[in-house]
């Protein structure tokens, strides 16, 4: 549905689903960039207390912890431009978050309220991608 002023031109304005799907991606662009801030902290050990260091993690947090502290900063600046590939880091991200935490706990520990994040993430992202899907379909018919 287009708005016309009273020009009779289509307005500019986004609809409703575009401001909620750049609202989204905004948000979670802000949480990106705090969990890169977190990894950072952790990898320059600024953080009292034990595997807060980089020379005394164990080699699987040093490589995790390097691997989400590059990304996660790039995954916020991808999201927050709603650029496509900002997506695509972010689901390296949560990935690789899931597969420490969900498929390793043993080594890396139990972390549920990431993991339903990251789903409660994925979940919203592919309702917002669908409704926009089918907006763009009904405009063309």
């Amino acid at each position: 549905m287009k708005v016309e002023t009273l020009s009779g031109l289509p307005s500019a304005r986004p609809s409703q689903l575009e401001a909620a799907y750049y609202a989204f991606h905004r948000i979670v662009a802000l949480v990106c960039l705090v969990m890169g801030l977190v990894y950072w902290v952790r990898l320059l050990g600024f953080y009292p207390g034990l595997m807060w260091r980089f020379d005394l993690m164990p080699i699987h947090w040093q490589v995790a912890s390097i691997v989400l502290a590059v990304l996660y900063p790039f995954a916020s600046v991808g999201l927050w431009l709603v650029a496509p590939w900002g997506a695509v880091i972010w689901f390296l991200c949560a990935g690789t978050e899931v597969a420490m935490y969900g498929f390793m706990p043993e080594m890396f520990g139990h972390n549920y309220p990431l993991l339903g994040f990251h789903l409660l993430v994925a979940i919203t992202y592919a309702g917002l991608r669908i409704a926009r899907y089918r907006r763009k379909r009904q405009a063309m018919i």
